[in-house]
């Protein structure tokens, strides 16, 4: 009976998600021509440019959830579009604006991290899809779990 429910429930949730836009971006900015290979020739292509593109969270005890925001600008000359973020690891997410970022503009891509079940030198990475130059940019997140610091 409670196996059936749960069948019923996830079923709901699946269909609820199924019809649903992220968002409003045309797909021409994304698969635009010059940004497929990252080696765009146009001056008036969006850069992605972030401050740093690695944090080390230090020393954190095994269950412990952290974030770090990375910021970056458009530095280029037409509207950035970030088509997607992809974490390496399940225990990672990313959450980015799903807007486009005007030239001269900037924002976030924000890491969150959950270290529950780890333990010594965690290495994980988030790539950054983008309609810019580069079109992929990886970011990275450092930190040591133990079981008490």
């Amino acid at each position: 009976m409670i196996r059936n429910i749960g069948i019923v429930v996830l079923a709901f949730l699946l269909l609820g998600c199924a019809g649903k836009k992220s968002d409003t971006i045309g797909t021409d900015l994304i698969h635009n021509n010059q940004t497929i290979d990252g080696k765009g020739s146009g001056e008036a292509m969006p850069v992605i440019t972030f401050d740093k593109d690695t944090h080390d969270f230090g020393r954190l005890t095994a269950g412990e959830s952290v974030s770090y925001s990375f910021h970056f600008t458009n530095t280029g000359k037409s509207d950035l579009v970030i088509a997607n973020c992809e974490a390496s690891c399940g225990c990672t997410i990313a959450d980015y604006p799903k807007g486009r970022i005007s030239p001269g503009k900037d924002g976030y891509v924000k890491v969150s991290f959950k270290s529950a079940g780890m333990s010594g030198i965690q290495y994980k990475d988030v790539t950054v899809a983008t309609n810019g130059n580069p079109s992929r940019v990886t970011l990275h997140i450092v930190a040591v779990i133990g079981v008490r610091y």
